[in-house]
């Protein structure tokens, strides 16, 4: 028996602090952020399908049950209390929380309060940008300010994570942008922030990622759905200096996203919500990561976003997998149960702890 008693959420967000309907309960199951398609449901997805065998039994109900009498269960509960009771059975006793996201969504201190658990704060790069550009009124002030907030940040997160290679993959260049550059790009974002205008510049964006890699905190990035064989030529560069990278969302190129962890020391793959999201498959994409990836170089996470069951599917099915895997091999005499422990530890907090000096 593999055992993980304790996990490490490495990526996620808050939950909502509202109540929820069915429909817009279960658009927070899709991989997208558009309603399903007319006659169907995102009930009827890995995702949907992990939450009705793991969630109803913690609100005190037969796993699988329909979704309308899980939600009114829900509802009968309340969100605070439904919330309380789904976090504090998924055994995660830290959250590393994304507050970069809009919404009403909990911060650290009330997710870890709802859950019995330790939490702390990740920096969203992009935000934080966009938040001191609206305080700067000259592109001096506003490189100033951004080194500034990067430095000052530093001092209470745990890492900074950008999206940087979602929406602008070119942003991934090895090279930081030349001064000239960045004047320009800092001088056209402010003209376009005044309308409105979000940091998507991608001479702005890698300035800013060599801010994040200079304070010296984990730097996490977002893959999405781009190729991460981009990120070879940033790995290669920020190489030796002292910060490590890690790798998130990067399914369905995760055989891509393994092999870099094993060619730079300093970059980590994220389980992130891929094992949630391909639910009773969930076994057959861990064994693929860990025919490539060291196995100091994988860390746990749910993902989750907005839903409490999120955080639930990810750590049930991310256990389940494990074990299957690392049972499988224990069987056949390929492994001994004592490593196979040791390395399930690793993967559900101890790599973790490494990388973000947790205590």
């Amino acid at each position: 028996m593999i055992e993980t008693p304790s996990l490490v959420d490495q990526y996620c967000h808050g939950v909502l602090r509202k109540e929820l309907g069915l429909g817009t309960f279960e658009a927070h199951l899709g991989r997208t952020g558009g309603p399903p398609a007319p006659g169907t449901t995102f009930f009827d997805t890995q995702t949907g399908f992990a939450v009705r065998r793991w969630c109803p039994p913690l609100l005190g109900l037969e796993p699988h049950c329909p979704p309308a009498r899980y939600l009114a269960r829900r509802r009968e509960l309340g969100v605070l209390e439904s919330g309380r009771r789904l976090l504090r059975a998924s055994g995660i006793s830290t959250y590393l929380v994304d507050t970069g996201l809009p919404g009403d969504l909990t911060g650290p201190a009330e997710i870890a309060s709802a859950g019995a658990a330790d939490a702390h704060e990740i920096v969203r790069l992009e935000l934080l940008a966009e938040q001191v550009a609206d305080t700067s009124g000259t592109v001096e002030g506003l490189l100033a300010n951004l080194s500034e907030a990067v430095h000052g940040a530093a001092a209470t997160a745990v890492a900074f994570t950008s999206v940087a290679g979602v929406s602008r993959g070119l942003a991934y260049a090895p090279e930081p942008p030349g001064p000239g550059e960045v004047r320009g790009a800092a001088d056209r974002w402010l003209a376009g922030r005044a309308a409105g205008g979000r940091l998507t510049d991608p001479v702005l964006l890698r300035h800013l990622l060599w801010i994040a890699v200079a304070s010296g905190r984990p730097l996490q990035l977002h893959v999405g759905t781009e190729d991460p064989d981009g990120l070879a030529g940033f790995a290669a560069s920020t190489s030796g200096l002292g910060v490590d990278l890690v790798l998130l969302h990067g399914y369905p190129y995760h055989r891509q996203t393994a092999q870099l962890t094993a060619v730079f020391p300093h970059v980590y793959a994220d389980l992130g919500s891929v094992l949630g999201r391909t639910g009773a498959r969930a076994a057959a994409v861990l064994a693929e990561l860990l025919e490539l990836a060291p196995f100091g170089k994988l860390l746990f996470s749910s993902g989750a976003h907005a839903l409490p069951e999120l955080h639930v599917v990810a750590a049930s099915v991310f256990r389940g997998a494990l074990g299957r895997v690392l049972g499988e091999w224990v069987g056949d005499g390929a492994w001994s149960l004592n490593d196979a422990q040791r390395v399930a530890t690793m993967i559900a907090a101890g790599n973790a702890r490494r990388v973000y000096e947790l205590i």
